[in-house]
């Protein structure tokens, strides 16, 4: 099984456990003494009381605090936002080492960089292998790194070559943020507007592809799907308002949340070959008599970094510097990504690169926790996240659960298997012991300044 962190691994063995003993018991065991009939309770009050000691014991562990430079915070940043309520069992996704507000590291690594980053996390890739993260669970603004999940949800579902043509609402963006300089009445095509958005972080063309995706809903209905991707995603701290990151209230993501949705861009060709891009051509729009001209991709981290993949830049008032990079060395492809940097003494994309130099240090079996896997995985436990449509949104009030997919009990249950079902209850707090420091192997995947952005 691929993904499942142990919080969902104790949860899913007690389920699956009392699912089979409902439908063992009437069959196999009519006479039951009326005692039995407790065990599931039993075991359920078991698992929530394991899950509660869990978060009693992580509580009480003291976080190890990041490295930070001794700078002081610019005058006039403004106060964080409110994060929601903390939820244990979220800030556990992908292993309980992660359920830290500090920092988490592998046994006897080198001591990380000293960042300004409120939170960041370095992951494989290919592997899904966590590396090492600070605050990794911890809530974060995103800013313009928010476009990679519009890309994540979009665009695999838009023909690189349709032209568009851009209206009002495009352009309806917040004064003094990014733009690409697309024009109302302009002509583009899809891949155009890609480049615009990656390379430039353009909020115009953000507005143009979210309004294309959501057809007939336009960008509401895109929001929407970016938040059931983020959810398929194993991605429970991310939520989205604004396709384009620009400050929405409740809008929140994490440094590992990020890194679920860059792995998926990343396994994007398309993706790949925009942000790998260094510089595009906005087309002349003869018929407006507006000239065409030159932009540059901002993410510095391509032009300086040795086998830089890319990533994506984001700077809001509110949400400060924040930033997804990825390379690839000596076989391995990592992804650094961290939320609420200031800009000196270190740029967003050169606290990335710290992070990969960093990263790359490390043996390649080094490991603090895993990237999930999104949900619908194949027979193999892997996922095509190209072709995969958004997930349709639970019902309001729905507590998403962290991805980990277990075949249902059979409905046929001989008297022996439910013998062997009443043991395995009584066997459930030795379960939930073994089942916690269970790991699980991951298969390699193919490798196939200050504006608003």
């Amino acid at each position: 099984m691929r993904g499942t962190t142990p919080s969902t691994i104790r949860r899913r063995v007690v389920a699956a456990l009392v699912a089979a003993a409902s439908v063992a018991t009437p069959m196999a065991m009519p006479s039951a003494p009326a005692h039995a009939h407790s065990a599931p309770a039993q075991a359920r009050s078991a698992s929530v009381e394991a899950r509660s000691a869990s978060a009693r014991a992580r509580s009480a562990r003291a976080d190890i605090p990041c490295p930070k430079p001794a700078v002081k915070p610019p005058p006039g940043r403004p106060a964080r936002p409110q994060p929601p309520a903390d939820d244990p069992v979220l800030r556990a996704v992908g292993g309980d080492a992660l359920a830290t507000g500090g920092l988490v590291v592998p046994a006897g690594a080198p001591k990380p960089p000293a960042l300004t980053a409120t939170s960041w996390l370095v992951a494989d890739l290919d592997t899904g292998e966590v590396l090492g993260g600070c605050g990794p669970h911890e809530y974060g603004t995103p800013a313009s790194v928010q476009k990679l999940l519009l890309a994540a949800t979009v665009l695999p579902t838009l023909d690189p070559h349709r032209a568009v043509t851009v209206t009002d609402a495009d352009l309806a963006i917040e004064p003094g943020s990014s733009a690409v300089g697309l024009v109302r009445g302009g002509r583009y095509d899809v891949a155009t507007l890609w480049l615009g958005l990656i390379l430039n972080s353009g909020n115009d063309a953000a507005n143009t592809l979210a309004r294309l995706g959501g057809g007939k809903g336009g960008v509401p209905a895109t929001v929407a799907a970016m938040n059931a991707q983020a959810r398929r995603l194993g991605a429970y701290q991310t939520h989205a308002v604004t396709p384009s990151g620009l400050d929405g209230p409740g809008q929140f993501t994490s440094a590992y949340d990020l890194a679920l949705i860059a792995r998926v861009c990343f396994d994007n060709a398309d993706f790949r070959r925009y942000a790998l891009t260094k510089t595009a051509r906005m087309p002349a729009q003869k018929a407006l008599k507006k000239g065409g001209f030159e932009f540059q991709n901002e993410n510095r981290l391509i032009f300086n970094y040795p086998g830089a993949l890319g990533g994506k830049t984001g700077f809001t008032q509110l949400a400060r510097h924040t930033y997804v990079g990825a390379a690839q060395r000596n076989g391995r492809r990592l992804v650094a990504t961290l939320l609420g940097a200031e800009a000196t003494p270190l740029r967003g994309w050169q606290q990335g690169a710290a992070l990969l130099d960093w990263g790359f240090k490390l043996p390649a079996d080094a490991s603090v926790g895993k990237l999930v896997e999104p949900d619908g995985a194949d027979g193999q436990g892997t996922a095509d996240t190209r072709s995969a449509p958004a997930a349709v949104p639970p019902p309001t009030g729905e507590k998403p659960q962290p991805t980990a997919a277990r075949a249902a009990p059979s409905r046929a249950l001989s008297f022996g298997a439910a013998a062997a079902v009443a043991i395995l209850l009584a066997a459930t707090p030795l379960a939930l012991l073994l089942t916690q420091r269970r790991r699980h192997r991951v298969r390699r995947r193919p490798r196939t300044q200050p504006t608003y952005r």
